[in-house]
Formats: C-alpha cells, sequence, structure tokens
C-alpha cells in the first residue's frame, strides 16, 4: 500500500516511484493507471483500484486481478478490503480490454454496481470505472453509467 509516495498494495512489499497526483478528470484517470500497464495490456485483461483521499489525490492503488484475454475475476470482498485498509475516501476502477474495444460489457456493469454498492456502505465513493485499450478509454461517469 502506498501512503503519500504510495506504496503498492501486494502480496509482497514492492517499493514504487508512482508519485501522489490529484486526478481530476477521467482523463488524467486513464493517464495514471497507464503507470500500470505495459506490454501486457494488449495481452491479458487486468483489474486495478486508484484510491483516493478527499481531495481526489491518490494515495494507494493495488491489482485486483489478472485474468485471460477476454476477463478476469474479481472479488468486490478484496476491493472493499483494500480500500478500508487505505483508509480512503474514494476510488476509480481500473481494467481493460486487450481486444481493443473500449465499450464497456454487461457483465462490467453489473460488477461497477456491485462494488459501488458494498463500498456505499462504507462511505467510499466510486469516483470512476475505466476501460483502456491500447489507444483510447471509456469512462463510466462520462457515459452515464455510474
Amino acid at each position: 500500500m502506498k501512503y503519500a509516495s504510495l506504496r503498492r498494495i501486494t502480496s509482497v512489499a514492492e517499493a514504487s516511484t508512482f508519485e501522489q497526483v490529484k486526478i481530476q478528470n477521467p482523463t488524467a484517470s486513464a493517464d495514471y493507471a497507464r503507470q500500470f500497464y505495459h506490454e501486457d495490456l494488449v495481452l491479458y485483461e487486468s483489474f486495478f483500484i486508484i484510491m483516493l483521499s478527499r481531495a481526489n489525490k491518490t494515495i494507494a492503488y493495488a491489482k485486483i486481478s489478472q485474468g485471460g484475454v477476454s476477463s478476469t475475476v474479481v472479488d468486490p470482498k478484496i476491493v472493499c478490503k483494500l480500500a478500508v485498509d487505505s483508509l480512503c475516501s474514494g476510488v476509480i476502477l481500473v481494467h481493460n480490454h486487450p481486444s481493443g474495444n473500449k465499450d464497456a460489457s454487461q457483465p462490467d456493469k453489473d460488477l461497477t454496481k456491485k462494488i459501488s454498492k458494498a463500498l456505499s456502505y462504507l462511505d467510499i465513493d466510486v469516483i470512476d470505472h475505466i476501460i483502456l485499450t491500447e489507444d483510447s478509454f471509456l469512462s463510466f461517469r462520462e457515459e452515464g453509467l455510474l
């Protein structure tokens, strides 16, 4: 977990050089999240969360899951646990579509709704859900899906 200077939440403690930034729009969210992906952006689907302070400053991020070329399994309990552990006020959900199709699938929408509902009981807001592709992104907030 990274506080202030952003430590990564993993099963093995790992130092990171990601800077703390203020997320002010979906483009900033997508740009920040691209730091977590490399050539794997077009190989397999991965799901991350970015944890934010009340002022929308990044305080931590975590890789929740990594799957195959067309899906990954995300356990909302793990998302909630990591969000609570970081004492964040909001989260941005992020995953990629290796296919290059940035459209949200019904399972993407259902998962977002499920996580949003669970976190709402903890007074943690889902600020956005970003779907990344190699050359573009979709923001649930901008598309009215959140």
